[in-house]
């Protein structure tokens, strides 16, 4: 049974993984030319978010907030980052999705070790990253497999692995500034 705090952090967690699933990643670059560009990665705050989440509330309410996010995207709205419905599931988005679920787990032992620190923060973050890829690049196999479409397994694993993987590490760079205070917050439980 579910408690009323325990309702609001399912609550606060979900409103935050679906605004930083439509929150694209910039970094402006004023230096070119003397002008505002920006530049565009081709992620969101979404994998941060859900870590940052990770840490502070329990697996548990993580995973329930990140269940219905999914309901809510396959069926209600279109909330994922790409779009929604039924059809996102034949997207090789979908098992990046999937992939979330290890990247909660293995963050989480953080939480069950009480020791959060930047070197094990980071080594559990390389790893749930690479988890989370793994995950996406084996449901990409299996569609590719079910289709029999093998020339874009290449392709895919470049478009949604290989050309994200990096960014999903550097996003883990401005979260060590939080693992103090998280810490802190922990212990004065």
């Amino acid at each position: 049974m579910l408690n009323f705090y325990k309702l609001i952090e399912i609550l606060v967690s979900l409103q935050s993984i679906v605004i930083t699933s439509m929150l694209p990643v910039y970094i402006p670059l004023p230096f070119i030319y003397k002008s505002s560009n920006n530049f565009e990665l081709p992620i969101t705050w979404q994998i941060p978010t859900i870590i940052l989440l990770t840490l502070i509330f329990n697996k548990k309410v993580v995973f329930r907030a990140f269940s219905i996010y999914i309901v809510l995207g396959l069926f209600i709205l279109p909330i994922f980052h790409q779009g929604g419905s039924l059809g996102y599931l034949l997207t090789p988005n979908f098992g990046y999705l999937l992939g979330l679920y290890p990247l909660i787990k293995i963050i989480d032992n953080l939480n069950n070790r009480n020791k959060i620190n930047v070197r094990n923060f980071l080594k559990n973050g390389l790893i749930a990253i690479g988890a989370m890829h793994l995950t996406g690049i084996f449901y990409n196999f299996t569609q590719i497999i079910f289709y029999s479409q093998y020339n874009l397994f290449l392709y895919n694993l470049g478009k949604y692995s290989l050309g994200k993987i990096g960014y999903h590490f550097l996003m883990l760079f401005p979260l060590l500034l939080l693992i103090k205070p998280i810490d802190r917050l922990k212990r004065s439980k």
